[in-house]
């Protein structure tokens, strides 16, 4: 499926949150430190409930080491500083689909470096940004729809 990664995330529910989501839709989730809390924090497991058993999830070196250990693989960059929607964008099974901090986003420098590979989600209310896990949700699942992967087999 997809690689979501958390450039540096600080907020202990937002991971949690995204292990779940990982978990239900076949993604993995690549934390890159430093990370604002501790793996076993208490808010991290609430939020991800039982489903740490069944996501793929690791804490990464660095994103520069990620990104060479990727290698032909591509990389997206989320932030609301992005010129080109998400939307316009064809998504394939196996891409990296990077958010930064809540607090600050992902670097501009980054953002410089890859801009054909910066994308935002549109915010009409005029709002600063989205929550980090309802942000990773919108973009995991339009690859998900694009690629027609979103069928769950039924229970």
């Amino acid at each position: 499926m997809f690689h979501l990664v958390l450039y540096q995330p600080e907020i202990p529910q937002n991971s949690g949150n995204l292990i779940r989501l990982c978990a239900c839709t076949a993604c993995s989730l690549h934390l890159v430190p430093p990370l604002g809390f501790a793996l076993d924090d208490a808010r991290m497991k609430r939020a991800g409930l039982d489903y740490f058993e069944r996501s793929s999830f690791r804490v990464e070196e660095s994103l520069e080491a990620l990104m060479d250990r990727a290698g032909e693989e591509r990389f997206f960059f989320f932030s609301t500083k992005a010129r080109r929607v998400y939307t316009e964008h064809r998504f394939r099974e196996g891409d990296y689909l990077v958010f930064g901090p809540e607090s600050r986003g992902l670097p501009e420098d980054l953002l410089r470096q890859f801009p054909d590979q910066a994308l935002r989600i549109p915010m009409p209310g005029g709002t600063r940004s989205l929550n980090l896990a309802n942000s990773a949700a919108i973009a995991i699942y339009e690859g998900l729809r694009q690629n027609s992967n979103w069928r769950s087999p039924a229970p």
